[in-house]
């Protein structure tokens, strides 16, 4: 059995160390903040975001970052995505050249642009980074609900590590050489989600949330491509699979802040009561500045900006994408 740490007392998280312990590993938790530990400790079986799941007895829950990256085979990097850099700071002069750090995290970094694994590798650059991702709701994950997911790694010995440590019978874990897609498609598909949920709070079907994930998923992969990813990924568990559950269900933070400003609210209204932290918002900023730097059309994540940050209605964006300039669907298709 292996020695896993998870850095971040959020709800993927725990539904990882859940994961984790129920396969026979032994794992700590480790959190900066004495009140979540506390209630973390005290609320094993009545765990406020988690529903119906128990966090088990036997999963040590520590304020020690040292002790927490100590004789470890994995490292789970579980922060919300704006803290991974100060987490991954406090954390290297405690972490092994060559340990295995695997990012849970979705997210671009606001000014650098840079993707977490990136973050990661300048903060810790004796560490081995990997990244898992997928179409995984913590809810479900926590409570023994089928899902797969896809762990991308820099070696094939790293991702199979991996892959054992992590797998159960319901639980399956793919595996993949492409770091940059996995990350891009978990990142971006969250700026959809938002745009989804806004069509779903101005109360339209299931012809316009279809047709806006289809064209979320071409923005995603134009970008993803040009910047190295692989369109396999992006039709994959970490690119459409991803999207398609961040877009349609209720757990997802994403979703809900959309619904709520497609009702009305501004962004500061709608992160507020969503109370947690909503991934798409920062990432959308970077989502608009990448597409700008490498030149590539994204015309959804430029109207979800506008309604974030220039308090443009939800129903002007969406009216705004219909009525653009008439288009193939696809450049490269031409007529014989």
């Amino acid at each position: 059995m292996s020695n896993v740490s998870i850095l971040g007392a959020g709800t993927w998280g725990c539904a990882l160390a859940i994961v984790l312990s129920g396969k026979g590993h032994n794992v700590t938790i480790w959190t900066k903040i004495e009140n979540e530990a506390k209630a973390l400790n005290e609320n094993r079986k009545n765990m406020k975001n988690l529903p119906g799941a128990e966090l088990p007895d036997k999963i040590t829950v520590t304020l020690d970052l040292e002790a927490a990256c100590k004789d470890k085979d994995i490292l789970v990097m579980a922060v919300a995505s704006p803290y991974i850099r100060s987490t991954a700071h406090l954390a290297s002069p405690y972490v092994k050249e060559g340990q295995i750090i695997v990012n849970v995290s979705k997210g671009i970094e606001d000014g650098t642009l840079y993707t977490l694994s990136e973050v990661l590798k300048e903060e810790i650059p004796q560490a081995d980074i990997a990244v898992l991702s997928g179409p995984s709701h913590a809810e479900e994950v926590s409570r023994g609900v089928p899902t797969t997911i896809v762990v991308g790694a820099t070696t094939k010995e790293t991702a199979h590590f991996i892959q054992d440590v992590f797998m159960t019978d319901v639980f399956r874990v793919y595996t993949s050489p492409d770091i940059i897609g996995i990350e891009l498609g978990g990142s971006l598909k969250n700026v959809i989600a938002l745009a989804a949920g806004t069509v779903d709070g101005l109360g339209y079907g299931d012809n316009t949330k279809a047709a806006l994930m289809t064209r979320g998923m071409a923005e995603i992969s134009r970008l993803g491509m040009i910047m190295g990813g692989k369109m396999e990924t992006f039709a994959g568990l970490s690119g459409f699979g991803d999207l398609f559950v961040t877009c349609t269900s209720k757990h997802s933070r994403n979703w809900n802040a959309g619904y709520l400003m497609g009702q009305g609210k501004t962004m500061e209204e709608a992160m507020k009561q969503v109370n947690q932290v909503v991934e798409g918002v920062n990432s959308a900023k970077a989502a608009l500045a990448l597409a700008r730097r490498n030149n590539v059309e994204m015309p959804i994540v430029e109207q979800i900006n506008k309604v974030l940050f220039e308090n443009k209605t939800a129903k002007d964006a969406l009216n705004d994408l219909l009525n653009r300039d008439k288009r193939k669907e696809y450049k490269t298709l031409e007529w014989d």
